[in-house]
């Protein structure tokens, strides 16, 4: 049957084709929200929790640069002068690397012209981000001096540098087939042997390509017959020098990494992005007659990062890091990947081995017939010498020494086929790590040595909100040991390095650099806390947490990253001791506060577990501690929170515990507010807090006592959810109805509904029966400033009690008698609360009438609320709220066709 309410036909008649779409609206909201909750069903395992988090105001080491330059986006780092080279938007520094807030940095301010400024503003850019002159490019050319390009308001240039006094030597040049036009086009540059290797999207007209610049023979990718880039974004590249003590004598080789449009044909899953890897030859030269300054090495196929039994498939690559090896072939590239719908945030860290990228490019070949299809396998015969191979010794016998020697037919086959078959995959064939709450930007890694021998890979990366997450491989997959914020007010990081000479990870942003060190050990407290955060950097020493590398006799130290569990077991953890007295009948909170994210509560009362799910047990546990509800004599005792991590439980705080009935009345105190939950505590000079008398409820408030809460939750989560769709339903059906033409008019009029029709000005008016829909909402009665709101209904008109808003469908309508309208009637005074500071009588906090905590795991649940005591004046009920806003708006007229907002 259509879907219907007691108005619907009455002000939206049924169009033709509507009752269809109602019928299928239901069916449309389900799928909607499945396929909103569908990205995100991923396995547990891979989804990992960072253990610690750490502010940027409890940074430990943290260093920092500022100047007035913003957009630190370009980083090179020189170990051996302990110089750390930054480039800005107009401005490039030489920091000191051991300590980059030294004073009085070199600097080079390179701005553009005003009329540069000016011409690019002509050329339709922005003026608050791309016409300016940002550093892109920064590296050593020779032993003297560096390369720099920027931007200079989409006209490139570049200039040399002397190393020593950080000055440009010579005038800038041109640079706009070294580097981007815009700050934020895809870029990656590299100079080996006063060569440089680019690849970007140079001018904005322009297809991607990737370029041998200086000195000659340049050359580049082919555009046709075949283009060789499609749309491709690159992230970065880097060199493999496969050549020393290689056996074929084989070539150096230099890989780029890239996401660009897809071009294969296949039957399982279409992507319109995927991440790939490219590769060309050192030696490379191009062809005599065939491809003639163009690549003959150049080669590319696709990276793998994904979930098929989850139908997960992260295609946009973000970031790369290659992690060499004792041999080229034991090279490591960690990617990080992300998804291609750009309105959720989620990342992916995937490893692969350059043996297996080798692998790939000895593999098949792709072909694409004409222009208009897709790739697939090619199946046909291959050239000899096979195409895109570097100049080997079997070649140079053949008297092959050069690319420019290469037959014409190998070379025109490479020109038609530049894309390989077979993908590669990643070690394990699965990420090491997904965050669905996290887009990651950059990142590095660094190898450290554990106490069992084993190298393992620590990986630094930083995420688009200013946060650093440091994590270590351990089997396969990540443990992020800590999460770190760098900047108070979030931003992107937009670089990242590491220096193992110096121990430390700088990190890049709009607003500045930081310094931090590789580790922070000094964080850990405690055995345990050192063992369970499994930082190879960090062991035990016996008496406090260490960085190991500070230490030369390491015999004695306590590790166990593996497992994060073993070797404190013959040690003495400090546990803090607190005492309460309370008098019967009073609620009180005993706070724990664990330090891990990944550490639960565990309660004992004189060494038996605390149960605090049963209802009736007189306990709740949470996040703030264990509550104990109207207590009892015979829960005295000694009261112990245990953190359990790593299925390890350690004690953290006993609180000995005495309840009495003759306790004398403690002096008045002022209330104050909990930091770490809902929950409001007396402040006491003393740790014997003793709170107020708590005075009999009305019998109304028995039916929100703890015993009853259970049925109150699951109620108002229930009611909520109904009237979530309800309204969703309703909003949907009037915009369907007013795209359709209908020229029904609604306008929310509940204190305008009091009046008869006939009354109400504009007799003119067709009026239409229409019932009412009510959506309950619960009130608070007071919020944390000391302003209470009253729970009201209004209902044809009339304000009641019972926490009802009316929603009145009616005709809006623009009036054209110049008298205003009569005023709304005066509502009558609401129930309100007695207590001048909104607190409820028991002596908690009142700023919401329900205190909802979560029920799942460590969590409790307290309900309290008044309905019909009086309120003080200072306090205003949500009637006379209502009341105010409608006298504000009396004169208001409706529009005669109002938007969906208005509904």
């Amino acid at each position: 049957m259509p879907l219907r309410t007691p108005w619907s036909e009455s002000v939206c008649p049924m169009m033709p084709g509507a009752r269809s779409f109602a019928v299928r609206l239901p069916v449309l909201l389900c799928l909607c929200v499945a396929a909103v909750g569908y990205p995100f069903r991923t396995p547990l395992d891979l989804d990992v929790t960072p253990r610690v988090t750490v502010l940027s105001s409890a940074l430990q080491g943290c260093r920092r640069f500022r100047s007035s330059a913003v957009d630190y986006s370009t980083m090179y780092l020189e170990a051996d002068s302990e110089r750390l080279y930054v480039g800005a938007r107009g401005a490039a520094f030489a920091l000191n690397a051991s300590d980059i807030s030294a004073s009085s940095p070199l600097t080079i301010e390179w701005e553009a012209s005003s009329e540069q400024k000016r011409q690019c503003l002509l050329k339709g850019k922005d003026n608050k981000t791309e016409c300016f002159n940002h550093i892109r490019f920064l590296q050593r050319f020779n032993s003297t001096h560096l390369y720099m390009c920027g931007t200079h308001a989409f006209k490139p240039l570049c200039a040399y540098i002397h190393e020593k006094t950080f000055v440009m030597s010579s005038q800038p040049e041109e640079g706009k087939d070294k580097c981007p036009y815009g700050p934020t086009t895809g870029y990656t540059a590299l100079i080996i042997d006063q060569q440089m290797y680019t690849a970007t999207q140079y001018e904005f007209r322009s297809f991607p390509d990737i370029r041998r610049n200086s000195p000659s023979p340049t050359l580049k990718t082919e555009d046709a017959p075949t283009r060789w880039l499609n749309e491709a974004n690159f992230v970065g590249s880097a060199l493999v020098k496969e050549s020393p003590g290689s056996s074929t004598g084989d070539d150096d080789k230099i890989y780029f990494f890239f996401t660009e449009r897809s071009e294969e044909q296949t039957t399982t899953y279409s992507h319109s992005r995927v991440a790939r890897v490219a590769r060309v030859c050192k030696g490379d030269r191009g062809g005599h007659l065939t491809l003639q300054k163009r690549w003959t090495s150049f080669l590319k196929t696709r990276l793998t990062c994904s979930l098929p039994e989850y139908d997960f498939h992260f295609n946009v690559l973000r970031s790369v890091f290659v992690m060499p090896g004792h041999a080229p072939q034991g090279a490591l590239f960690y990617g990080i990947f992300g998804l291609e719908w750009k309105n959720v945030k989620a990342s992916a860290v995937c490893r692969f081995s350059l043996s297996e990228v080798q692998e790939a490019f000895q593999g098949p070949y792709m072909e694409n017939q004409d222009s208009g299809s897709k790739w697939k396998a090619y199946t046909g015969k291959i050239p000899d010498p096979r195409p895109g191979t570097c100049i080997t010794d079997a070649l140079r016998a053949r008297g092959i020494n050069v690319s420019t020697s290469l037959p014409d037919d190998a070379l025109d086959f490479v020109r038609r086929h530049p894309l390989m078959s077979q993908q590669v995959q990643p070690l394990d064939r699965r990420p090491l790590l997904f965050r669905r709450t996290t887009d990651y930007t950059h990142m590095g890694v660094h190898m450290m040595e554990g106490l069992d021998g084993q190298i393992y890979h620590v990986l630094y990366m930083g995420t688009d909100e200013g946060w650093l997450h440091k994590a270590v491989d351990v089997k396969g997959q990540l443990h992020i040991i800590e999460e770190l914020q760098l900047f108070e007010e979030p931003q992107p990081v937009n670089s990242l390095q590491i220096s193992d000479k110096q121990m430390s990870v700088y990190v890049g942003s709009r607003s500045g650099m930081v310094q931090l060190p590789l580790s922070a050990c000094g964080r850990y407290t405690s055995c345990y806390d050192c063992i369970f955060a499994r930082d190879p950097h960090c062991a035990w020493s016996g008496a406090e947490c260490v960085d190991v590398m500070t230490h030369a006799d390491r015999s004695t130290l306590i590790q166990d990253i593996q497992r994060g569990s073993m070797g404190c077991e013959n040690t003495q953890n400090d546990v803090t001791q607190r005492s309460r007295s309370v008098r019967v009948g009073d609620d009180v909170l005993l706070q724990c506060e664990l330090s891990s994210n990944l550490a639960s509560p565990l309660w004992t009362l004189d060494g038996r577990e605390v149960q605090g799910y049963d209802l009736n047990s007189g306990f709740r546990t949470g996040t703030d501690g264990l509550l104990i509800i109207e207590a009892r004599e015979d829960q005295s005792g000694l009261y112990t929170c245990h953190s359990v991590e790593n299925s390890i439980k350690v004690a953290v705080v006993t609180y000995n515990v005495t309840i009495r009935l003759d306790l004398p009345l403690p002096p008045p105190v002022q209330p104050t507010s909990n930091p770490h939950g809902f929950f409001t505590t007396l402040a006491a000079p003393s740790e014997k807090t003793l709170p107020p008398v708590q005075p009999s409820l009305p019998p109304y408030l028995e039916l929100l006592s703890p015993r009853n809460m259970e049925a109150m939750y699951l109620s108002l989560i229930t009611i909520l959810g109904g009237l979530c769709v309800v309204l969703a339903v309703v909003l949907v059906y009037v915009g369907f109805c007013l795209r359709v033409g209908n020229r029904g008019k609604y306008s929310v009029r509940a204190a305008a509904a009091a009046y008869p029709s006939s009354k109400r000005p504009n007799k003119n008016r067709k009026h239409r029966n229409s019932s009412h829909m009510e959506l309950k909402t619960i009130s608070s009665h007071c919020n944390g400033n000391g302003v209470c709101n009253g729970v009201s209904k209004l209902h044809n008109g009339e304000v009641q009690d019972g926490g009802f808003l009316q929603i009145v469908p009616g005709e809006g309508h623009t009036s054209h008698n110049k008298e205003p309208p009569p005023p709304a009637p005066p509502l009558p005074p609401t129930p309100q609360l007695s207590s001048p500071e909104c607190d409820f009588p028991n002596g908690l906090s009142a700023t919401l009438p329900s205190v909802l905590r979560r029920m799942n795991g460590n969590s409790y649940v307290l309900l309290r609320q008044s309905d019909s005591v009086n309120t003080s004046p200072n306090c205003y009920s949500f009637a006379d709220e209502l009341n105010k806003m409608l006298e504000k708006r009396k004169h208001t007229l409706f529009l005669p066709i109002p938007d969906e907002s208005s509904v």
